[in-house]
């Protein structure tokens, strides 16, 4: 069951508040380093790394002699503010002790759901990692409100797998994993080893998150559902203990592991299907449709030969051929009026074409999902 960690190529690792602070006096850089470490050796054995990390409003928290986290939203936001300094400080020391580059990537909930703003996520994200650079990422806290009274990076972490399409998020927490009842106030309780995402009976064995942190186990088991919608796989896990994103990696039962019930392929052509609305339509050769059809690879302008609706750049657009079949849908990297102007045209001259050069694919096949 585990085999389906092992075998995984690309991880968003979240660590929660609780865990990047020292019990709310300021950041736990010791901790810090030894998570750097462990990401660091993973991408040295072939494992892409997105890294989503809280701790902003916490360590805000900490360095302006707050009490406790602040209620008021504008305080939220000024502590995040002077807090985010000190977090993406720390990140960037400690991966750069380790001769790797990190980026820091700050997103609101909005950023995701928008498809344009999506697509332009998408592609910062996918070219750092070719890149062979940590992405380090956290909701922007000091724009956002509604998200900061009832958002989490939990539920980011899960977005951010849809957009990188990841086999596999693991949450790191100051639990060891979900358990049949809270450990916390009932000793008998037990670990839950695996479980489906979508086992509607789990949200009653959570419990309260801690004071440092907005979510708590049930915004987890929520992160995993959304996960799974996408086909990734999900592992809630202690991250006090040692090397565990190393020992999650050569497959050892440690913390929970909620399992998506689709493959990410399928499960990403299901939501790209049933999600989004056709807003035009482009008219390919019989070169690009052998091209889409047969070789799974991302449509070019070269391939198109006319253009048709009103569309901007993240919408979904009908591929069909000359017949007017329709053979793939996808998401689009230019508008109607952009692709009319390079349509027929090899990728080489899009920037002479429109003055700058943009994405060289018109669709990429991530974004592309083939017709029955």
């Amino acid at each position: 069951m585990r085999d389906k960690i092992k075998n995984s190529k690309r991880w968003v690792v979240k660590v929660g508040s609780s865990l990047v602070t020292n019990n709310g006096r300021g950041l736990d850089l010791a901790a810090i380093e030894d998570w750097a470490g462990q990401l660091v050796t993973m991408q040295k054995n072939g494992i892409q790394v997105v890294l989503v990390s809280s701790g902003a409003v916490a360590e805000g928290v900490a360095r302006l002699g707050l009490n406790s986290r602040p209620k008021q939203v504008q305080l939220q936001q000024a502590a995040a503010a002077v807090g985010q300094m000190g977090l993406v400080q720390a990140y960037e020391s400690c991966f750069m002790r380790q001769g790797v580059h990190a980026a820091q990537i700050l997103l609101t909930h909005d950023d995701l759901s928008d498809r344009t703003r999506y697509l332009n996520a998408r592609s910062t994200l996918t070219t750092l990692l070719g890149m062979g650079v940590v992405p380090v990422v956290n909701e922007n806290d000091t724009v956002a409100t509604a998200e900061l009274c009832f958002g989490d990076n939990d539920t980011l972490a899960a977005l951010v797998a849809n957009l990188v399409n990841a086999d596999v998020v693991v949450i790191l927490t100051d639990q060891d994993g979900l358990f049949d009842a809270d450990p916390r106030s009932n000793s008998a309780a037990k670990l839950i080893n695996a479980a489906s995402a979508v086992d509607g009976s789990l949200s009653a064995m959570a419990g309260k998150g801690s004071s440092l942190g907005r979510g708590g186990m049930m915004t987890k088991l929520s992160a995993a559902r959304l996960a799974a919608r996408s086909g990734t796989n999900t592992v809630i896990a202690n991250g006090h203990e040692k090397q565990v994103l190393l020992r999650l990696l050569q497959g050892e039962t440690i913390g929970t592991l909620l399992e998506a019930d689709n493959e990410p392929v399928t499960a990403r052509k299901q939501w790209l299907a049933s999600q989004l609305s056709l807003k035009g339509k482009l008219v390919l050769d019989a070169g690009a449709v052998k091209v889409l059809r047969n070789s799974g690879r991302s449509l070019l302008a070269v391939g198109i030969r006319e253009v048709s609706g009103k569309f901007n750049r993240g919408e979904v657009v009908s591929c069909v051929d000359e017949s007017g079949a329709e053979i793939a849908r996808g998401l689009v990297n230019y508008g109607e009026d952009e692709i009319e102007r390079i349509k027929g045209r090899s990728s080489g001259e899009i920037e002479s074409l429109l003055g700058y050069a943009g994405e060289e694919e018109i669709i990429h096949r991530d974004n592309l999902i083939l017709s029955e």
